[in-house]
């Protein structure tokens, strides 16, 4: 888009030299004569720019000023003071001018100082952007999900609202863990919803999704040629998110480097930019999640244990689907409502064994499993209601059955012992070797499940649950 210019000065010499100057530079410039004129023309369309003389009658340049800031706080404007005027010009610049320009003066140097104030403008409607589309997010998000953001009934949920309700309350820094696809970025929303920042951006990015350098520009923002590429400067998300809530999604893949840089700005509140050197201050609450063990990742040198102590000023844990199992056909028929209108089919219901089905089923992908197996069913329904037969092979399937071990006459501590066997093989194998997940599974300390894994010979060479045993594997 390019950029627009208002210039305002009430000689025709001067006005016409620098709409000419600045029109040979590939501007949209528009010229008036004096302050009112400008103020009107900025009234009928917003430059992004607007460079005015201070010595005009009857509205001079720092009323210009004062009425543009009121009209729009985000106003970008360059002031023209006459050599020995300076001190008009600092004037100016404490209602809100961005800079000055004294003259006589060379095109070259009101070329360098509109492009300076372009590049701010360029700035403030990036954040500006960013703010509305956060804040039509925010909205989105809290119509689908209902009051409060967190829907079921189970005690688990009950437990995460009330959670959530004492957390937003403050501003202190939030570690939400659970499962891929429980809802940690729903739980972030809900925080700062019902939080006094809800008035102000929710950001989030995904530390996961970015290379290392990318990241770090990412978050913290770039200064025009900090690097191949960096053609300009760039707002990094902690300055988007000044006044409102920053949410970092899979913190425990951040770079070692980034770490480092993070720890800064919660312990000083400053940072700066990628090829910067002026600290930058921002007010941000910063909510991160992870489905990674954070203390395992501590422990293997991988995460900081400082940083970890910083993040998880206040750890919330959330529940796996399967561990909330009345809460499934709710979750159900929100997701039944909430695609009818991209999916083109309007359903009232699922029948009861449609229900059971999904009540049986162990949902390893939590509530993002189950919102797309709804999905799938709406497509496939050939009624006003879903079906056992319309569900994916995946849900129809009975659940596995464990074979009964042994008969009456069988010693139960017997047994007991070969049904642990089976239960910590079995979590093994969910957690992909990984035992401290398998713990985090059995609700065991680690402690606890290494005994258990060495007395049944599960994760050695010539053990079961897939034969590895090395480190936390």
């Amino acid at each position: 888009m390019m950029t627009r210019v208002l210039v305002a000065d009430d000689s025709d010499a001067m006005r016409d030299g620098m709409v000419l100057t600045l029109t040979r530079l590939g501007y949209e410039v528009r010229g008036v004569r004096g302050g009112a004129e400008a103020l009107a023309a900025y009234q009928r369309r917003q430059a992004d720019v607007v460079v005015t003389d201070l010595r005009m009658v009857p509205v001079d340049g720092l009323e210009v000023v004062r009425r543009l800031r009121e009209l729009d706080p985000e106003a970008t404007v360059l002031v023209v003071t006459a050599h020995g005027s300076v001190s008009a010009a600092v004037e100016a610049m404490r209602a809100g001018a961005i800079d000055f320009v004294e003259k006589p003066f060379s095109p070259e140097l009101l070329a360098a100082r509109v492009e300076k104030a372009a590049e701010i403008a360029r700035e403030r409607r990036q954040a500006r952007f960013a703010r509305a589309r956060a804040a039509a997010l925010d909205e989105d998000r809290r119509r689908e999900a209902g009051p409060g953001g967190l829907l079921g009934g189970s005690q688990a949920m009950q437990r995460v609202r009330e959670q959530v309700a004492k957390v937003a309350a403050t501003d202190a820094t939030v570690l939400v863990t659970g499962e891929s696809g429980t809802g940690k970025e729903l739980v972030a929303r809900a925080i700062h919803q019902e939080g006094r920042r809800r008035g102000g951006p929710f950001v989030a990015v995904s530390c996961a999704a970015l290379s290392e350098g990318l990241l770090e520009s990412e978050l913290f923002g770039h200064e025009k040629g900090a690097f191949t590429g960096a053609g300009r400067r760039k707002l990094g998300r902690f300055e988007l998110a000044d006044g409102g809530t920053l949410f970092l999604d899979e913190v425990g893949e951040l770079p070692p480097a980034v770490q480092v840089k993070l720890l800064r700005v919660l312990q000083e509140r400053t940072f700066e930019r990628v090829g910067g050197e002026e600290p930058i201050e921002v007010d941000v609450r910063l909510v991160s999640a992870t489905n990674r063990d954070l203390q395992a990742r501590v422990a293997a040198g991988a995460f900081r244990q400082d940083l970890y102590y910083r993040l998880a000023i206040v750890p919330l844990s959330l529940p796996p689907l399967r561990e909330r199992g009345a809460d499934v056909a709710e979750l159900a028929v929100h997701f039944l409502g909430k695609h009818a209108g991209r999916i083109g089919r309007v359903l009232t219901g699922f029948e009861p064994e449609a229900l059971a089905l999904l009540g049986r089923h162990a949902w390893p992908g939590n509530v993002r499993e189950l919102e797309n197996v709804v999905q799938q069913a709406m497509v496939f329904a050939e009624g006003p209601v879903i079906r056992a037969h319309d569900l994916p092979p995946v849900v129809r399937e009975a659940p596995r059955a464990w074979p009964t071990p042994g008969g009456p006459d069988r010693p139960l501590p017997e047994v007991l012992d070969e049904l642990e066997h089976r239960l910590v093989a079995e979590a093994y194998a969910r957690a992909g070797g990984v035992k401290a997940e398998a713990a985090r599974l059995l609700g065991l300390k680690p402690s606890a499940l290494y005994y258990k894994l060495e007395k049944h010979g599960i994760g050695t060479p010539d053990g079961g649950a897939g034969g590895e045993g090395e480190g936390e594997r």
